[in-house]
């Protein structure tokens, strides 16, 4: 049995400890922040419940699998509501409307473009075989060569990993709207869909296919769920408990300093922050990646955040809702080719108090807003107020509505936050994106090669970004470590 330290308690830190512990090895985990959870924490404020990070619950057999593996169902731990619409999509001139089954969603792009719904149920059938593929051969991969990517299946679909999505959706489609509802699930991989190989067109399987769902109470419910089952496990936390130093005797990595000064010793030590900051925890002898490497890197977006309680429900909005009302490719650029704040941005609104009564006090709403900008930008009160007039003016506009007179009271969270709370590179909220040139062995390792038995979890390494890679990610690093039978 080894001793394991872990650093950060996100999806993969928790998904790691659980898997170590069942293995029967000693795990504890260190939390810089007062609570668990890394960037899917919650805040509450005023009877008002707001994740203050992930929001959207997608492709739920990866969770049913991470429970699974330990004997345990998601319902266990907390309860799933699918929702109908899935969410809204508005755009300047109509709004489309994604219901909960492929019929309904036919029906609606029927509706945009007639006919559009033959190549769509034909897209969404191969990007059913891209998500077999991916979900149970590709990204089980630990990333440590790129024979890992050579399989019949992937041999079979290579032209999918030199064309892009965008590639793909415009050679089927020629609506504009159907286009950017086609083409948004891959900002979850945080690249643009130009940049994105049309093989994760999986992701549009995982929107339409497997809908989209909510844990009741919030997302937050998914972390106090693996909490839960880590401690039924044998795992220790530590909250308030920042680490200053990875500690290295000898080119072996054999414990940890926290910033106040307590030591702790592990045989093994694994880190879900931020993997530049974790990397800084190490002298630079230690360090695998320079500086340059980690600036020359495409990152994907950091996020201007909202969290707004209301005094009154809204009318024509749904749990979920995206403000498609101007040029989608124009923002792209401002995030990855010509980095600023956005001139006209697009903005994503999350109100789970509309399906979530648990969310909201009676006959008031919890709203939380999002604009995804260019990491590493200027951060000021200044621009945050801006920002927050131009998507409340256009969410009033848009829906024929008075919202701002509305506003119990607003909280915001930016790079600035990003950095401090979670150690962030450049203020990223999402990791590094995951294109062509950023995918499976070419993202930072899962294991040092110049630290024995230290090791990396999250969404700077394999898989990527996102609340299901991380929950793999955590799964991939155990692996790891439990091939590895003696600690050397």
């Amino acid at each position: 049995m080894a001793q394991i330290g872990i650093i950060g308690s996100g999806f993969s830190s928790l998904s790691a400890a659980c898997h170590l512990a069942k293995a029967g090895h000693s795990v504890q985990v260190f939390e810089k922040n007062p609570t668990l959870g890394g960037r899917a924490r919650q805040f509450k404020k005023e009877g008002f419940t707001f994740d203050m990070g992930p929001s959207w619950y997608w492709m739920p057999d990866i969770f049913d699998k991470f429970f699974g593996q330990f004997g345990k169902k998601v319902s266990d731990y907390y309860i799933l509501d699918k929702l109908d619409p899935a969410y809204k999509i508005f755009f300047s001139d109509d709004t489309i409307t994604i219901g909960d089954t492929m019929n309904k969603i036919a029906k609606e792009f029927d509706r945009i473009e007639p006919g559009s719904s033959i190549p769509l149920r034909k897209f969404i059938a191969k990007a059913q075989e891209n998500y077999d593929i991916a979900i149970n051969k590709v990204v089980l991969r630990p990333g440590l060569s790129p024979l890992e990517l050579v399989t019949p299946e992937t041999v079979a679909r290579v032209d999918q990993f030199f064309k892009t999505i965008s590639d793909e959706v415009r050679k089927n489609f020629k609506n504009p709207k159907l286009i950017s509802t086609l083409e948004f699930p891959v900002l979850f991989l945080g690249a643009k869909p130009n940049k994105t190989p049309s093989f994760y067109s999986f992701m549009n399987y995982a929107d339409f296919g497997l809908g989209t769902w909510h844990p009741r109470g919030g997302m937050y419910e998914i972390i106090k769920g693996m909490v839960r089952l880590a401690e039924e496990l044998g795992v220790s936390f530590h909250t308030r408990a920042g680490v200053e130093e990875i500690l290295v005797d000898k080119g072996r990595t054999n414990g940890l300093r926290l910033e106040d000064q307590r030591e702790f010793t592990f045989d093994i030590v694994i880190s879900g922050a931020d993997y530049q900051h974790s990397e800084s925890l190490l002298s630079e002898n230690y360090r695998q990646y320079s500086q340059k490497y980690w600036e020359s890197k495409t990152y994907a977006p950091s996020s201007l955040l909202f969290y707004v309680g209301f005094n009154k429900k809204f009318k024509g909005i749904e749990h979920h809702n995206l403000f498609f009302d101007t040029d989608f490719g124009k923002h792209a650029e401002e995030i990855y080719d010509h980095p600023q704040w956005p001139s006209s941005p697009l903005f994503y609104v999350n109100f789970p108090s509309v399906t979530d009564k648990t969310m909201a006090p009676e006959g008031k709403e919890a709203g939380f807003f999002l604009i995804p900008i260019a990491p590493g930008l200027e951060d000021t009160p200044e621009l945050r107020a801006q920002y927050f007039d131009i998507i409340i003016e256009r969410l009033e506009r848009i829906t024929d509505q008075s919202v701002k007179e509305h506003i119990l009271f607003q909280e915001s969270f930016c790079v600035n936050d990003f950095i401090s709370e979670y150690n962030s590179f450049k203020g990223n909220a999402y990791g590094m994106a995951n294109t062509l040139r950023q995918t499976a062995f070419l993202r930072p390792n899962l294991k040092s090669s110049k630290v024995k038995n230290l090791y990396f979890t999250g969404q700077l390494t394999v898989p990527g970004p996102g609340v299901p890679p991380s929950l793999i990610s955590g799964k991939l690093v155990s692996d790891l470590i439990q091939k590895k039978s003696i600690v050397q």
